[in-house]
């Protein structure tokens, strides 16, 4: 099991940009796959973007495809999620997720970090 803290969210201007950060506890941090979640407002939690062990594979939502980047950093524990060019639609609790592998479901979660997009 791994601790995970999100932090970097905010209030921003469409067409700004944000980074978020998760940091995790442990250290099998680097054995993990990671993912960021988003939750609107009266909508369910929807997949965002993730990244394998090494950060050599990544994927992505196609709403946020060509927008957002996510990375990690296995030396600081840390995984992150670059968003540019923001829309309102982007306004929701962006969460940290990690599993330890592809064929299984996201079984370690953080506790949220809020992100709002104004128009």
């Amino acid at each position: 099991q791994v601790q995970l803290v999100e932090s970097g969210g905010g209030l921003v201007q469409a067409g700004g940009s944000l980074r978020l950060s998760c940091a995790a506890s442990g250290r099998t941090f680097s054995s993990y796959r990671m993912g960021w979640f988003r939750q609107a407002p009266g909508k369910e939690r929807e997949f965002v973007a993730a990244i394998n062990w090494s950060g050599g594979s990544t994927n992505y939502a196609d709403s946020v495809k060509g927008r957002f980047t996510i990375s990690r950093d296995n030396a600081k524990n840390t995984v992150y999620l670059q968003m540019n060019s923001l829309k309102p639609e982007d306004t929701a609790v962006y969460y940290c997720a990690a599993k330890r592998s592809q064929l299984l479901a996201y079984d370690n979660w953080g506790q949220g970090t809020q992100v709002t997009v104004s128009s």
